[in-house]
C-alpha cells in the first residue's frame, strides 16, 4: 500500500501528514506568515516533510491544499485573497518533483478538506454533500453526482464564502460587497463588533480582542451584546447554508473548523433556522459537525492519486 503526503497551508500553521489506508500516520506542523509569501514558507515545510518522511520508501504522490483559487489542470495557484500572494508565481510542482521525484497535485484548501471528510469522515457514503469551514474566512466544497465539484475554472462550489447575503453590506476582502465571509468570519470580528451600534459601548470598545471562542464563552455565560454577536453571525451561516441548499441540492451539510467545538450551540441553531427558511419540499438535508477535524484536507491526498 502507498504513501501519500498531505500539505495544508493555513495562514498561521502549515500542517503536514503521512496518508496511508484512509488513516494520518504521523503529522508535522510548522509555524507561517501566510503574509510573507509562499517562498519564504518551502524551506521549513521541505524540512518538516523530510522528518515526516524519514524511512518512507513507498511515497506515491504530494498533495497541497491551497487558500485561494488554483488552477487544477496547471497544479498551479491562479488567485490569492491576502495569502500567499507570492503563490502564482511559484513552481510548487518543480519543487516537489526535484525534491522527491513524484506525482503532484494542488486544489483548494476547502475542496481538500471536503474530499476528507466525503471519503473518510461525515460524509462517507453520500453522493451530494456540501461542507462549509468556519474560520478566518469562510471556505466550502462540493459533491454532486458522486464527484467533487469544479466547474470550467475550478471554482464551482469554492466560493461558497462569496455568496452575497447582503448586497448593501460589508466590502469583503475579496472585493465583493455583502459576502458571507464578510459578516460572519472570524477575520471580520472587529468590524461586525465595532460596527454594531445596538452593542454596549464597552463591548464595542474591546472589539480588537474578541474570538469566536471568547464569544462563545460569554454567550453561555449569558452576556447580552456576545449574545447579540453570535446569534447575528450564526443567521449568516444559516443563510448561507439556505443557498447551498437552493444551489447544490445536498443530501448531507457538513460544518467544519475550530468554532465546532461549539457544536452544541451552533447545530441546533442551524438546523432550526435552515429548515424554517429552506424550500425542501422532498426531504431535508442532514446538517452535521465534520468528524475529521484538522485532519480532513490531510486525507484528502490519498484520493487524488487514487480515484480522481
Amino acid at each position: 500500500m502507498s504513501s501519500y503526503l498531505g500539505i495544508d497551508l493555513g495562514g498561521t500553521i502549515v500542517k503536514l501528514g503521512l496518508v496511508r489506508g484512509g488513516k494520518v500516520l504521523a503529522t508535522e506542523r510548522v509555524a507561517a506568515d501566510s503574509q510573507a509569501g509562499l517562498g519564504r514558507m518551502l524551506g521549513p515545510v521541505g524540512e518538516a516533510a523530510d522528518r515526516l518522511l524519514a524511512g518512507v520508501n513507498d511515497l506515491a504522490g504530494v498533495a497541497l491544499a491551497f487558500p485561494g483559487i488554483v488552477d487544477f489542470p496547471a497544479r498551479r495557484a491562479a488567485s490569492t485573497n491576502a495569502k500567499y500572494n507570492d503563490a502564482p508565481d511559484i513552481d510548487v510542482e518543480g519543487w516537489v518533483r526535484d525534491r522527491y521525484q513524484v506525482p503532484f497535485v494542488m486544489d483548494n484548501d476547502a475542496r481538500m478538506a471536503l474530499i476528507g471528510e466525503w471519503t473518510c469522515g461525515a460524509g462517507r457514503g453520500t453522493s451530494h454533500m456540501v461542507m462549509m469551514t468556519i474560520g478566518t474566512g469562510i471556505g466550502t466544497g462540493v459533491v454532486i453526482d458522486g464527484r467533487p465539484l469544479y466547474g470550467r475554472n475550478g471554482c464551482a462550489g469554492s466560493l461558497g464564502g462569496h455568496l452575497v447575503v447582503d448586497y448593501r453590506g460589508r466590502r469583503c476582502t475579496c472585493g465583493n460587497v455583502g459576502c458571507v465571509e464578510a459578516h460572519s468570519a472570524s477575520f471580520f470580528l472587529p468590524q461586525i463588533v465595532g460596527e454594531d451600534t445596538a452593542l454596549s459601548e464597552a463591548f464595542r470598545t474591546d472589539s480588537a480582542n474578541y474570538n469566536y471562542k471568547t464569544l462563545f464563552d460569554k454567550y453561555r455565560a449569558g452576556d447580552p451584546d456576545a449574545t447579540r454577536v453570535v446569534r447575528g453571525c450564526m443567521d449568516v451561516w444559516a443563510a448561507g447554508i439556505v443557498n447551498y441548499i437552493h444551489a447544490y441540492d445536498p443530501e448531507k451539510v457538513v460544518i467544519g473548523g475550530g468554532i465546532m467545538r461549539s457544536a452544541d450551540i451552533i447545530l441546533p441553531y442551524l438546523r432550526e433556522k435552515v429548515y424554517s427558511l429552506a424550500w425542501c419540499p422532498i426531504s431535508k438535508p442532514e446538517i452535521v459537525a465534520s468528524e475529521r477535524g484538522d485532519d480532513a484536507a490531510l486525507l484528502a491526498a490519498e484520493y487524488y492519486f487514487k480515484h480522481a
